[in-house]
């Protein structure tokens, strides 16, 4: 009986926990930058994206600052995270050819290039932005 009881106390806390990661998450679009994975002569970025807006995005693309390990900026580019339902999660990758991940020492999302949606307001997805990394590679914007 007591295990059912510790087992029951300690499902309420982890329910609780995430309620809590939930919640912080409301009316951000978080990224995360989950992976780094060098292949041959490129590298390939996965991130985990939630919308946590109440409007899906029909369309975001955000513009993409690279920088090498020693502050560099090694190029400028956009990342299409295609279409986002809000509270659902959704994983895109991107291949950065010519670059190993050891390389990469920086991400900076200098702001949204597009952010399409039915009633979106304006500038939503550049000030919503809640970027965090997973990995050894630092995530801004």
């Amino acid at each position: 009986m007591k295990r059912i009881g510790l087992f029951v106390s300690f499902l309420a806390m982890l329910t609780s926990s995430v309620s809590a990661q939930e919640a912080d998450l409301i009316g951000k679009i978080s990224v995360e930058l989950n992976a780094v994975q060098t292949t041959e002569s490129s590298c390939t970025l996965s991130f985990l994206i939630i919308n946590g807006l109440d409007q899906r995005i029909d369309k975001a693309i955000y513009e993409t600052v690279l920088f090498d390990k020693n502050g560099q900026v090694n190029r400028l580019t956009l990342f299409d995270f295609g279409t986002l339902p809000p509270a659902r999660p959704r994983v895109r990758q991107f291949v950065l050819p010519q670059m190993e991940c050891r390389q990469l020492g920086r991400v900076l999302f200098n702001g949204a290039n597009t952010c399409d949606g039915a009633n979106l307001e304006a500038g939503i997805c550049s000030s919503s932005l809640l970027p965090s990394s997973r990995t050894d590679v630092e995530i801004i914007g």
